[in-house]
């Protein structure tokens, strides 16, 4: 009877202590989404965590954003930089604002790891001139590149014929430099509607280099030979009049004839 009571208790005792730990686990241990940036604020709404850091005088890309985030605004900031595999752990991502920052470099592989689901990325109000092609032509996402600095040349209308442009911002992508003068101030699109096409203003310009510095090339081989011919001949007199000039010995017709 003692034995089986023992045996009961310790039953009991160990169901409790399984309770214990299943509701220390539930009440101990918090959601991975609550890992939030310090200074963010991160909510879930029916599973869809929303990481926000707007205005957070943030001068570089959070590394401990939580891995299922669907929304991250990091808007108005002074975010300078996006390095490469910056979002890489961010596979649920799919709304990206990083607008109104101080953003100068985007590096080639700054979208790796979020290119199949991310739907929109706003980098508009940044100070962008020019942009690797490669950052953006996997992304499927909706992309806002207004209001930067943009260089108009053969690059960045490489970037506008890969990416998906949004539709209500694309005007709005002006040339605040160009390779050309008359196009500064002027939508891009506006320009390429026009005919202009960069890439090959790109190439005659490379070609016109190519052959100002072959022609220089040219001219040196050319100034370079003259001299030659020139120094040789100087050489070849002052030796002929300096063995005309010993008197004790006879020049040999041949001698001269060959200078000469």
């Amino acid at each position: 009877m003692i034995r089986m009571f023992l045996a009961h208790a310790a039953t009991s005792l160990a169901r409790l202590s399984s309770t214990r730990v299943f509701f220390c686990l539930l009440l101990c241990i918090p959601p991975a989404w609550t890992a939030c940036p310090q200074s963010c604020q991160c909510t879930d709404h029916s599973g869809a965590v929303a990481v926000l850091c707007s205005s957070k005088h943030l001068d570089e890309i959070p590394k401990d954003i939580p891995k299922d985030a669907v929304f991250v605004k990091l808007d108005a900031n002074k975010i300078t930089q996006i390095p490469n595999n910056a979002f890489k752990h961010l596979n649920h991502l799919e709304e990206l604002d990083l607008s109104r920052n101080a953003i100068e470099k985007i590096d080639m592989a700054a979208f790796r790891g979020v290119a199949d689901g991310l739907r929109t990325l706003d980098l508009s109000n940044n100070l962008i001139q020019s942009i690797p092609k490669e950052a953006l032509v996997k992304l499927n996402a909706k992309i806002r590149l207004s209001n930067n600095p943009w260089h108009c040349e053969c690059s960045l209308q490489e970037v506008l014929w890969e990416v998906k442009l949004d539709p209500e911002s694309v005007n709005e992508i002006t040339c605040q430099t160009s390779v050309r003068e008359e196009y500064v101030g002027k939508p891009l699109i506006q320009v390429l509607d026009s005919g202009v096409n960069f890439c090959n203003i790109h190439q005659k310009t490379t070609d016109v280099a190519m052959f100002i510095t072959m022609f220089g090339w040219f001219t040196m081989v050319i100034t370079y030979v003259v001299y030659y011919v020139r120094h040789n001949q100087e050489d070849a007199r002052k030796h002929l009049e300096y063995l005309k000039s010993l008197p004790s010995t006879q020049v040999p017709k041949e001698t001269i004839t060959t200078v000469l």
